[in-house]
Formats: structure tokens, C-alpha cells, sequence
């Protein structure tokens, strides 16, 4: 089988509109694929800065993966939330982000977005905090139906992966 192997870290959240952030990501695979080792989801610790608009985590990240094919290549689905004064966590966005294809390092940036209520709906959480949330989370995955949300942009979530690849050559898959 060939083996994709992904290790990094989720490294900084910013631009968001408070501090107190956390971060729960999952990595969404297909049928074909399977873990080797690692987690396929996580939580970050709770980060705030005094000093700017950026938050840092540096979560580690190490996930080794088998697959039989290409269909449904690896991506880190993320919510950030905020903690507020009383402790109660807010959701402030969702991201997606597909892993890259080509072996190496990268950076990414993972925009955020999260739905933006009508206007009695805002009115409550401005008062009594919270955030909207997806009823059914798995429209984050299709595009089809993504589209047809009201959103409101959030923060950047930025990722540093290297990617290596295993015996992809010998199924006669090629890159670069």
C-alpha cells in the first residue's frame, strides 16, 4: 500500500475578533485510507496574547496513513472557539484544509468562516453570548451545499505540514 506520513504542527490563529482561542481538529480520510499511527483528531490548549491579534499554539501534529488509492485524500477539518470570562467555550469557526499532494514543507492558511444568524439571533448572542453552530456539521464537506449558508469570515488558522510519500511510484503514481 502507499503511505502518505503527516508531520507538522497547527502552528497560529489570527485575525480573529477576541483572544482566549482553542482549536479541535479532525482529519476527515476516505474508504481507501487507513491509519497507520497517530491521532486523527486533537484539541489545542487554550493560548492568549497580550501583545497583538496573534494567538499561538504550535500543536503537534503526526499522523502516518496507509491508502489503496487516491479518492478521498487526507484533509484537517478545524472549529475554533473562543473561552470567555465565565469559562464557556463560543464557537467563533469552521475551516477546512486538503493536505498538500506534493512531498515536503508547507505553510498553510486555513480561512476561517462561521454562519451568520438573523438579526433576532444575533441580538441574543450579543447579550447572551454563544455563537451559531451547524445543525448538520457534514455540510462543511460538500461544496454543493456549503454555498447556500449565510457566513460571516473569521480568522486565519495557519499550518506548517511536511508531507512525505511512500510507494506511491510502485501503483504507478507520480509527482513532483
Amino acid at each position: 500500500m502507499a503511505e502518505v506520513h503527516i508531520i507538522g504542527q497547527i502552528n497560529q490563529a489570527k485575525d480573529f475578533p477576541k483572544q482566549h482561542l482553542f482549536c479541535k481538529w479532525h482529519l476527515q480520510i476516505g474508504n481507501n485510507w487507513r491509519v497507520i499511527s497517530g491521532k486523527r483528531e486533537g484539541q489545542t490548549q487554550v493560548s492568549y496574547s497580550q501583545f497583538g491579534g496573534t494567538t499561538t499554539w504550535s500543536f503537534p501534529i503526526d499522523i502516518h496513513l496507509a491508502t489503496a488509492g487516491l479518492q478521498g485524500w487526507p484533509k484537517i477539518y478545524i472549529e475554533v472557539y473562543h473561552l470567555d470570562w465565565l469559562g464557556r467555550s463560543h464557537l467563533f469557526g469552521y475551516g477546512l484544509v486538503t493536505v498538500p499532494t506534493s512531498p515536503g514543507s508547507h505553510t498553510l492558511d486555513c480561512y476561517t468562516w462561521r454562519p451568520f444568524g438573523s438579526l433576532r439571533e444575533r441580538f441574543v448572542q450579543y447579550f447572551l453570548g454563544g455563537g451559531l453552530q451547524l445543525k448538520y456539521p457534514d455540510l462543511i464537506f460538500s461544496s454543493g451545499e456549503r454555498y447556500k449558508l449565510s457566513t460571516e469570515a473569521m480568522g486565519v488558522v495557519s499550518f506548517d505540514l511536511s508531507v512525505l510519500l511512500r510507494n506511491f511510484t510502485n501503483y504507478g503514481i507520480e509527482y513532483n
